[in-house]
């Protein structure tokens, strides 16, 4: 059985950090896209970073360009979501995901994952 656990969230003030982490079990993505989404209370789940299984290309939300920096360690079968300078509009549940084909080594993707984590939460306050 395929599991995505995300960790690492929590609540931090504004202008705080927090490393979000993604561990996969059941099958090895070290050749698929994965990436982070979030989803705010009563809105809709949004793309945030997404990475190839490379390492060698990633795309970022312009919300967050340059403040979240996602990576990956594939002999570790995880991926991680650095996030610097948070403000309150960051609060929300993040997830992690994973595409299910074999990709092209710079393949990267922000939508259209077949695999999902159940979530982590986080808060920023003002």
């Amino acid at each position: 059985q395929v599991e995505l656990v995300e960790s690492g969230g929590g609540l931090v003030q504004a202008g705080g950090s927090l490393r979000l982490s993604c561990a996969a079990s059941g099958r090895t993505f070290s050749r698929s896209a994965m990436g982070w989404f979030r989803q705010a209370p009563g809105k809709e789940r949004e793309f945030v970073a997404g990475i190839s299984w490379s390492g060698s290309n990633r795309i970022y939300a312009d919300s967050v360009m340059g403040r979240f920096t996602i990576s990956r360690n594939n002999a570790k079968n995880t991926i991680y979501l650095q996030m610097n300078s948070l403000k309150p509009e960051d609060s929300a549940v993040y997830f992690c995901a994973a595409d299910d084909q074999d990709r092209a080594s710079d393949f990267v993707t922000s939508y259209g994952m077949d695999y999902w984590g159940k979530g982590t939460l986080v808060t920023v306050s003002s």
